[in-house]
C-alpha cells in the first residue's frame, strides 16, 4: 500500500518538476524575449504585441503540461493508447467548442488591420477603448472607466462600429426653431457659433443644412469637425455647443420650436360692468 502511495507521490513530484522547469524557463525568459521582438517590429501595432504574448502563454502552459507527463513517465501511454487519445480529443472537442471559437475569433479580430488597441468602439452592447485581445475575451474600457470583457465570438459576428476611426471626427447637432422664424438667419447663426467653438476645426469648415420640415417645427442641423477624437471631452463640446445655441438664439431672437404641438396666443380683455339700478316696486 505504502509502496502504491510512494509510486503516486513520484509520478507527482516528476511531473511537477517536468511542468515547473519549462513553465518557469518560458516566463522567465522566452515569452520576454519573443514579446521584445515582436514589440520591436510592430511598434505602431500593440494588438500583435498583446496578442502575441497572450498566445505564447497558452502555448507555453500547454506544453509544460505535456513535458509534465512525459515526465511522470505517461509519455508512453498517451502515444500507444489510441482510446485514451480518443477520449481526449472527444473531452476537449466537447467542453472546449466554445472557447476554441473565442481563440479562433481572437485570431481574427488581431489580423484585422482595422482592429486595433487603443481604438475606440461601438458594438450592440456598448462602447469603449480597446485594451487587449486576450486568449478568450477582448478587454475594453468604457467611458465610466469600467473594464468590460467582451467574448472574441461576440465582436466577430456582430457589427463593430469605429466612429474614431481616423484623425477627425465629425460631431453633428440638431435644433428645432418655429415656422414663423427665417430659417435662413437661424442656419447662418448655427454655422457662427460651431466655427467659434474652442476644439473645431477650421478644416474641414463647419457647415449647416436645413433637414427636415417637420409637422410642429423645423429641424436645423450643424456638423463640424474636431482633431485627436480620443483626447477630447465630447460630452462637454456637445454640451458648449447647445448652450451656445440656447444664449445666442435668445440673443438674436430666434425662437426655438414650442414645446408643444399646439401653441395658444391671443389676450383676455376684463371690463368692469356697472351693476344695474333696483326697479322700483310699483306693485
Amino acid at each position: 500500500m505504502f509502496s502504491a502511495y510512494n509510486q503516486v507521490f513520484s509520478e507527482l513530484f516528476w511531473f511537477l518538476v517536468g511542468f515547473g522547469v519549462i513553465y518557469l524557463v518560458g516566463q522567465g525568459f522566452l515569452i520576454p524575449l519573443i514579446t521584445r521582438v515582436v514589440r520591436t517590429r510592430n511598434r505602431n501595432n500593440p494588438t500583435i504585441e498583446t496578442a502575441a504574448k497572450t498566445y505564447l502563454q497558452v502555448l507555453l502552459i500547454g506544453f509544460a503540461i505535456l513535458t509534465g507527463i512525459i515526465a511522470a513517465g505517461y509519455g508512453r501511454v498517451l502515444s500507444e493508447s489510441a482510446v485514451i487519445i480518443a477520449a481526449l480529443t472527444f473531452a476537449l472537442g466537447i467542453a472546449g467548442q466554445q472557447v476554441f471559437g473565442s481563440l479562433i475569433s481572437g485570431m481574427f479580430l488581431v489580423a484585422d488591420p482595422d482592429f486595433n488597441v487603443g481604438d475606440w468602439i461601438e458594438w450592440q452592447g456598448g462602447s469603449g477603448t480597446v485594451e487587449a485581445v486576450d486568449f478568450r475575451v477582448t478587454r475594453v474600457r468604457t467611458p465610466d472607466n469600467e473594464t468590460v470583457s467582451i467574448p472574441n465570438t461576440e465582436l466577430t459576428t456582430n457589427a463593430i462600429t469605429r466612429p474614431y476611426g481616423r484623425n477627425t471626427y465629425r460631431i453633428t447637432e440638431q435644433a428645432y426653431v418655429a415656422y414663423d422664424e427665417d430659417a435662413e438667419r437661424a442656419l447662418l447663426e448655427l454655422q457662427r457659433i460651431a466655427a467659434a467653438l474652442d476644439p473645431v476645426l477650421s478644416d474641414p469648415a463647419p457647415n449647416t443644412r436645413l433637414v427636415e420640415l417637420g409637422e410642429n417645427a423645423i429641424t436645423i442641423q450643424a456638423e463640424f469637425w474636431i482633431d485627436d477624437p480620443r483626447d477630447r471631452d465630447l460630452t462637454t463640446i456637445r454640451s458648449d455647443f447647445r448652450r451656445t445655441v440656447k444664449r445666442r438664439f435668445d440673443e438674436e431672437g430666434i425662437a426655438l420650436a414650442p414645446p408643444s404641438a399646439q401653441s395658444l396666443s391671443g389676450e383676455v380683455t376684463v371690463t368692469e360692468r356697472a351693476p344695474e339700478s333696483s326697479a322700483s316696486s310699483g306693485d
